[in-house]
């Protein structure tokens, strides 16, 4: 027989194993089915919806059920059994560990401040930005409750500006994330305490002196990708020398945002990783499949959804918890 032959046979014969396992996979999915229970996390949840929407393209009968209610909710769902897996947005507590919770980091995002877009001192703060300080002074210590104390003003102060400062009223990671950001923890955060990062973002945004923080998906619009109207991303001022340099100005838009935060130029916390919550490490066929996919595959939305893809090393890392 010649090469030639040999080489089409060998073609041959891989193209129909090829269909072979495609045939197999594909009645594989029309086999799978189920409900996947999930709660938790706003700072997960749209990607968590993103998700879920293609996961049934594939695997049409299955029915993923997603509700939000804040990090909190979603560990104490996930360790008392009631939903196949929680959203956390925030570091797993040693005594969570202690519960049995098994997580794995599925994707990455971070916590903003906003403010409201008509602020009377709006072009100085976009010019300027905040230093760190001045939110501590802000959110923690309480020392500062006036706008013309953070642009530095000089002379009497108008009690016409004062600062109504928002915080989250339920126990959540974009609360932990930012206090964590400001060396506390988020009992420690002044403010009028809102429910949800839809609540505080709309607090805001009728406030003209309100500020606040929103996980990026809350402060950015989802299709146009520029800041919500109503909101402003006020900038940190990280070197701390008075002004937004080039190198600091990162907020115009949901992708410069996610660039900064990609390349690590925005810090870490309020930056950080988004995760999957369960009791143990899941034994149900059905939701070990949803996160093998949404850890391979799932990760192409990852990007488009205004979320930042973890690292190959770091995927591989959490693919191996479920292996």
């Amino acid at each position: 027989m010649s090469k030639r032959i040999l080489i089409i046979i060998s073609i041959i014969s891989l193209l129909t194993n090829s269909c072979q396992r495609k045939e197999r996979d594909a009645k594989d999915i029309d086999k799978i089915s189920g409900t996947i229970t999930i709660s938790g996390a706003w700072a997960l949840y749209p990607m968590a919806i993103k998700w879920a929407e293609e996961y049934r393209k594939i695997c049409p009968a299955v029915k993923i059920d997603i509700s939000a209610g804040g990090a909190g909710k979603g560990m104490a769902d996930a360790l008392a059994g009631v939903v196949d897996l929680g959203m956390v947005s925030r570091d797993i507590y040693p005594d969570e560990i202690k519960k049995r919770a098994w997580w794995v980091s599925v994707t990455k995002d971070a916590v903003v401040p906003t403010i409201n877009e008509n602020n009377p001192f709006l072009d100085v703060l976009l010019r300027k930005g905040v230093p760190r300080e001045i939110l501590i002074d802000i959110w923690i210590t309480g020392k500062i409750t006036n706008w013309e104390e953070v642009v530095n003003q000089k002379g009497e102060l108008k009690t016409d500006t004062k600062i109504n400062v928002y915080t989250r009223s339920d126990a959540c990671g974009a609360a932990e994330t930012w206090a964590k950001f400001l060396g506390k923890n988020q009992e420690d955060l002044l403010g009028i305490g809102v429910f949800g990062d839809p609540g505080l973002a709309e607090a805001v945004r009728k406030d003209v002196l309100g500020i606040g923080y929103n996980n990026i998906n809350y402060a950015y619009d989802t299709s146009a990708k520029s800041q919500i109207k109503g909101l402003r991303v006020l900038p940190i001022d990280l070197n701390g020398n008075g002004e937004i340099d080039e190198e600091e100005n990162f907020y115009t838009t949901r992708d410069d945002i996610t660039k900064a935060i990609e390349e690590g130029k925005y810090p870490s916390p309020p930056a950080r990783d988004l995760h999957f919550v369960c009791k143990g490490k899941p034994r149900k066929k059905i939701v070990i499949n949803f996160i093998k996919w949404v850890l391979t595959d799932g990760q192409l939305y990852v990007s488009e959804s205004g979320y930042i893809n973890l690292r190959k090393a770091k995927l591989k890392e959490e693919l191996s918890k479920i292996d």
